[in-house]
């Protein structure tokens, strides 16, 4: 009798081992339904393909049949607090610099660069009064730029440095956001911007400043905004990353082919002149596209880039910064 209750004690441990387990995977499955989206970007005419796709209703209506009720979207002002806000696990998906997601990635960042936004598109603007005819001219400067670890702070520290020019030393290099770059430049505080596109074409239509160097005469076809994508989305809603860069080469694809529509959703966003816009699709150096394997070389250069400066450890690899399944996926006749 006394094994008899043994064993029937045993029988009722191992059902109540296996109910357990059945409601926690369940519990899982559960955990893994999302019916909201969060989305980060710039104000930024290099991410204007995320603001097209917003306009015209497209995340919404491309999002919903995978349960997606609510679409969220912060506005930042540099990729640096944006990769924080990611890293936080405030946004699930962000067009954003590839410098900073790096700096992201090497701090902890679960996430991945699924699809390649734009290349080149950033300019020095100097003072009218400072007469620019190479990168000497810049020795003694105070310039102002994106924060460290950002495209533009990654771009421009490289760049001098492979021009014998001593970014700590021999230049004062201040870090702001686009609209306090513009006023310090505008007040003379300081004497060359390094900005993305649309600042340039505002501080020069404002007599503020000329463009010295477009960003590609820095490093020709360098990656600058990408569209990254959080772990969390990858692993437990892959298909609903692949839409995603859907609906990024369609908006792309959308900018293209209509760019004075794109320059008035812009405008409609962002509330910066039209003349203004218009001037800077028309004289940026930069161009929109979708392929992330162009901007691979790119991209693990800056890691490079970082380590040298000391921003990161050690420089990261291609598969610590991509995952290119998605794009195939979505570019799939």
């Amino acid at each position: 009798m006394k094994s008899k209750g043994i064993f029937i004690l045993a029988i009722c441990a191992i059902a109540a081992v296996l109910l357990v387990a059945g409601c926690t995977d369940t519990g899982s499955s559960t955990e893994t339904e999302k019916d909201y989206i969060s989305f980060g970007y710039q104000p930024s005419t290099h991410q204007v393909a995320y603001m097209v796709a917003k306009e015209k209703g497209w995340w919404a209506a491309d999002l919903a049949p995978f349960g997606i009720k609510d679409i969220e979207d912060h506005k930042f002002p540099t990729g640096a607090p944006e990769m924080q806000s990611m890293l936080a696990g405030d946004i699930d998906v962000a067009y954003v610099g590839a410098a900073p997601v790096i700096s992201a990635l090497a701090t902890g960042l679960d996430a991945k660069i699924v699809a390649a936004v734009q290349v080149q598109g950033s300019d020095i603007v100097v003072r009218p009064e400072v007469n620019y005819t190479g990168p000497e001219d810049l020795k003694g400067l105070t310039i102002a730029t994106f924060p460290s670890g950002t495209i533009q702070d990654t771009l421009l520290r490289g760049w001098l440095q492979s021009n014998g020019i001593d970014p700590d030393t021999d230049v004062d290099i201040r870090p702001m956001g686009p609209g306090d770059a513009t006023v310090a430049i505008s007040e003379g505080a300081v004497d060359a911007v390094f900005l993305p596109h649309p600042a340039p074409a505002t501080i020069v239509a404002e007599g503020n400043g000329y463009i010295a160097v477009q960003s590609g005469d820095m490093e020709k076809d360098h990656a600058c905004c990408a569209l990254v994508v959080s772990g969390d989305l990858i692993r437990n809603h892959p298909d609903m990353v692949e839409q995603i860069v859907k609906t990024h080469i369609r908006a792309t694809e959308y900018v293209i082919a209509n760019q004075n529509e794109s320059a008035q959703i812009y405008h409609d966003m962002n509330k910066v002149d039209m003349a203004v816009i218009e001037d800077s699709f028309a004289t940026w150096d930069g161009r929109w596209v979708t392929d992330p394997s162009t901007i691979i070389v790119s991209v693990v250069d800056y890691t490079r880039i970082q380590a040298d400066l000391g921003y990161i450890d050690h420089p990261l690899t291609e598969d610590e910064i991509f995952d290119l399944s998605f794009y195939r996926k979505a570019t799939e006749a």
